[in-house]
């Protein structure tokens, strides 16, 4: 994507440039609109492109590269956001069982860094970017749908890698928008991080989601088989959709 500097006013910093570290490209924006005071609003609005950036390593200090969606997704809002993963919901590499979601290792880092196409990645905004709303994008059939998830947190790391459950509080509806025309049952729909739905009567059955929602024909969350969501090892969900694109970024 193109990626235009006004560079009186970038603080950042922008690959390439010299500036201070953020920690998250919300802050670059942010930072850069407080020094921007002598712009009119519209040149201020638009004054950051989306592109790369350079961010601060919460743990060396050091700078690592990231990719800044600085304008509005519609959806989720206005910028800046922070990506952190890609994943393809053909490949298995960021199943729930997969160490990604319990590392601070990368993955395919310039394949993150070209924006928000289809190739996977997991960046350092992983475990360095602090937030209090997730934009999650999930692309079916060429279509891309994006919902919003208010929550604060130091990092997604910090939420997931202690596999504990947390509940998010998503209008049910707004999970199945992310697919059209989709449907899941009526009962259950547990939301949140780490679901781990086995299902008593069937042992080869489970629902396992790192963000999403489950839920079930019956009036409990013990026999789940449909869902939505990302980061899936799912077995006995109707309706699973695997030929979908998804998209992580912070904010």
């Amino acid at each position: 994507m193109d990626f235009e500097e006004t560079s009186e006013i970038i603080v950042g910093k922008r690959a390439g440039a010299i500036e201070e570290l953020l920690p998250s490209c919300k802050e670059v924006l942010k930072r850069n609109r407080e020094n921007s005071y002598r712009y009119t609003f519209e040149v201020l609005r638009n004054s950051l492109s989306n592109g790369v950036y350079k961010l601060r390593n919460n743990e060396s200090l050091e700078e690592y590269s990231v990719y800044c969606h600085m304008t509005e997704i519609p959806g989720c809002g206005t910028g800046g956001w922070t990506l952190v993963m890609k994943m393809d919901g053909n490949k298995n590499e960021f199943n729930y069982s997969s160490s990604y979601w319990t590392n601070k290792e990368t993955y395919a880092v310039e394949d993150g860094l070209e924006g928000l196409n289809e190739k996977q990645t997991k960046l350092a905004s992983y475990w360095n970017t602090p937030f209090n709303k997730i934009c999650l994008g999930m692309k079916v059939s060429g279509v891309t749908q994006w919902i919003v998830i208010d929550h604060q947190a130091s990092s997604l790391f910090n939420v997931i890698a202690g596999e504990n459950f947390i509940a998010t509080t998503v209008e049910k509806n707004a999970w199945k928008s992310l697919v059209n025309d989709s449907n899941l049952q009526n009962n259950c729909n547990q939301q949140g991080f780490n679901i781990d739905k086995g299902n008593i009567y069937y042992a080869f059955a489970y629902n396992k989601v790192r963000i999403g929602l489950v839920a079930n024909n019956q009036n409990n969350c013990k026999s789940c088989d449909s869902c939505i969501g990302f980061g899936t090892s799912v077995r006995g969900c109707d309706g699973d959709v695997r030929n979908s694109a998804c998209v992580f970024i912070l904010r």
